[in-house]
């Protein structure tokens, strides 16, 4: 670990001094408000949610399941909520960090940047099967279906909550949903008033963020922010620094509107720059901004309807790979009619999307052709039925895609929930979703000109999942509940390499030529001991089994699971006073085999401060049982985490 010395070194000094820099400047926008007259409100108390009872907090609404806003207690799906309280006590200082609070996802830190998240096995740096969505924005890359979570740097003090679904979403949110969608859900305007300042400060990690929120008009809240943050690099096997080392500037706002023709309207936008340390001469350099429009409204009868347009632009060069530049645009429409019974209801809603893909080759990799325009379009239609005095709830859907690549193909689901009474839901659930190729899978070719030792596989079809899950979720008493999941999932067509001239092992071409099965269990329980003491536990068993299908010549791993067999997190929350807060995790993650990666148990604490309502401290150290740990592969060798510990402050005025 570095010494606190390195706190006064010439590198830290420069940092601090962009952190005032970024305040100067951000101060001459904040004070313009306040010049034109207006006043800003407080912004709300951070620790709302600590005071929910568990009936409360089991009557929370999510949308992520059905698309429009349902009692947590009655969902025919696992799924986790966590809440930007249980982020702010966590300490977790980037996005990947929080989502190692949902137990049902799996989240493995590959070095300083990079991490390997998904649920229901089948991780990977380049994860395909888990859709990230923030405020309704798909953020994966075309090039491989998976997301560069280096670049999803969410101002964390803006979280309202982040919901987590393992398991398929396909029929609401298309394909690659296959084994979850992640929805990361930040606050309105109208609560994010005032002035806040966020600093995080340690051996390893610099971060600033600064943020205004005020009224522009009755009815009209905006917001504006910033942020920068810096993190030093990991290490290698052998105790040599990675050179992986990394920066992210950020920047953004956001306007919501009542009463806009009869509705309720939401324009947002970020825009980022960064660069990435890597071994070789060059750094990673990437940009990026976007733009979302949404608008909303309540009908006569009961129902709703919706409409969202956002536009999103990428850049990233990776010297001596490739360098891409990405222009998506997407539109989506949703309604929601009830029946006059009060006994059905209907969701029905229709989008496209289309990207500008322009991939610059170099002499290792070629994606070819290296420009590409591609379209989708997609329909979805959804009915539940509430049955037996509304006690069972039945939900049929189906949604249906056209991609440039495999032509039309639809994912339907059944789920159904059973709620003898206020405190037990059974439910189950039968489903089918789909992983669409990606550039990677028909495009890239290695080197770039022939002869190839990898090539695109221009018959690369859908990947395809039938998912067989149940649950049971239960309030046993005021102060305990518990949730439990199983699943059997079924996969075809999965992707992999096949000899292109047999028997010579090389070269190699992209094909759909593995299947498999998982099945496991997932277990989450929440006590509240006392008033000031909260436990959260989790715990998630899985088996992963790929093979070749009937025919094909797989070349390599057969098993492409790189998942570990069982992970368990205890979690505990303690109010020692009113102003002294001290927060534990405690996590262990079985060995990944596949990659030879032991298993590990780390624990991370935290002590806050709060002396006043407007001012948060708190004392950070994670990964405190070891000095240093890997947890997944990268391709130039396995990366190892440090124990580190940081300071963190918050001050809203």
């Amino acid at each position: 670990m570095m010494p606190l010395a390195s706190l006064c070194t010439a590198s830290r000094f420069r940092r601090i001094r962009g952190w005032c820099q970024i305040l100067a400047g951000f101060g001459v926008i904040t004070l313009l408000p306040a010049a034109a007259g207006q006043v800003a409100t407080p912004a709300l108390p951070a620790n709302e949610l600590k005071k929910l009872s568990v009936d409360q907090l089991m009557d929370i609404e999510v949308t992520s399941v059905s698309k429009h806003p349902e009692k947590l207690s009655g969902v025919a799906s696992a799924i986790q909520v966590v809440s930007g309280e249980d982020v702010r006590r966590s300490g977790a200082t980037s996005l990947p960090e929080a989502l190692r609070l949902a137990s049902n996802l799996e989240v493995a830190q590959i070095d300083a940047r990079q991490w390997a998240i998904t649920a229901r096995g089948f991780n990977n740096q380049f994860a395909d099967k888990m859709l990230v969505l923030v405020d309704g924005r798909t953020v994966y890359t075309p090039l491989f279906a998976g997301v560069y979570w280096d670049v999803q740097d969410t101002m964390l003090e803006d979280l309202d909550r982040i919901e987590v679904i393992s398991g398929p979403g396909a029929t609401q949110w298309g394909a690659n949903a296959v084994n979850g969608v992640i929805n990361v859900i930040t606050k309105s305007a109208k609560d994010t008033q005032g002035a806040l300042v966020s600093g995080s400060l340690g051996p390893r990690l610099d971060a600033v963020a600064v943020r205004y929120g005020g009224q522009a008009a009755p009815g009209i809240s905006y917001r504006v922010y910033g942020k920068s943050t810096w993190r030093d690099e990991s290490f290698r096997s052998n105790g040599t620094g990675a050179a992986d080392n990394w920066r992210l500037t950020q920047g953004g706002f956001r306007v919501d509107a009542d009463a806009v023709a009869e509705g309720h309207f939401t324009i947002q936008g970020d825009i980022y720059a960064g660069r990435f340390g890597r071994l070789g001469p060059e750094n990673v350099d990437a940009t990026g901004h976007n733009l979302i429009g949404r608008w909303a409204r309540s009908l006569d009868d009961g129902g709703d309807m919706a409409i969202q347009l956002y536009y999103d632009h990428t850049h990233r060069r990776m010297p001596g790979s490739f360098t891409q530049t990405l222009n998506t645009g997407d539109i989506d429409f949703q309604q929601r009619r009830p029946a006059p019974s009060g006994a059905q209801e209907i969701i029905w809603g229709f989008g496209y999307r289309v990207v500008d893909d322009d991939i610059i080759n170099t002499p290792t990799n070629a994606f070819l052709p290296p420009q590409v325009i591609r379209q989708t379009f997609s329909a979805f239609v959804q009915d539940e039925i509430l049955l037996c005095d509304d006690r069972l709830h039945v939900t049929f859907g189906t949604k249906g895609e056209h991609n440039d690549y495999t032509g039309f193909e639809i994912q339907p689901s059944l789920r159904a929930a059973w709620t003898p009474d206020a405190r037990r839901t059974y439910w189950m659930a039968v489903s089918r979703a789909l992983r669409t190729p990606s550039r990677i899978d028909r495009d890239l070719y290695s080197p770039a000109v022939p002869p190839y030792r990898v090539a695109g596989g221009p018959n690369v079809v859908s990947e395809k999942l039938l998912a067989y899950e149940f649950g049971y979720r239960q309030q046993l008493t005021e102060k305990f509940t518990f949730a439990l999941a199983g699943f059997y999932n079924t996969y075809g067509d999965l992707r992999s390499l096949e000899p292109l001239s047999p028997p010579t092992p090389f070269p190699v071409g992209r094909s759909s030529g593995l299947q498999g099965h998982t099945s496991g269990a997932e277990l989450t329980s929440e006590w509240r001991a006392t008033p000031a003491w909260r436990l959260f536990a989790g715990y998630s068993e899985l088996r992963v089994h790929t093979e070749p299908q009937p025919g094909s010549m797989v070349v390599g791993n057969r098993n492409i699971g790189r998942d570990p067999n069982h992970q368990a997190m205890l979690r505990s929350l303690i109010d020692l006073s009113e102003h002294w807060e001290l927060d534990a995790i405690l996590r262990e993650v079985g060995a990944i085999r596949a990659q030879q990666v032991p298993g590990y148990t780390q624990a991370d604490l935290r002590l806050g401060w709060n002396p006043r309502e407007n001012w948060n401290f708190s004392l950070v150290g994670t990964n405190l049982l070891q000095e240093r740990h890997g947890e997944f592969n990268s391709p130039g060798g396995r990366r190892l985490i440090e124990r580190s510990a940081y300071g963190q402050v918050i001050w809203r005025f």
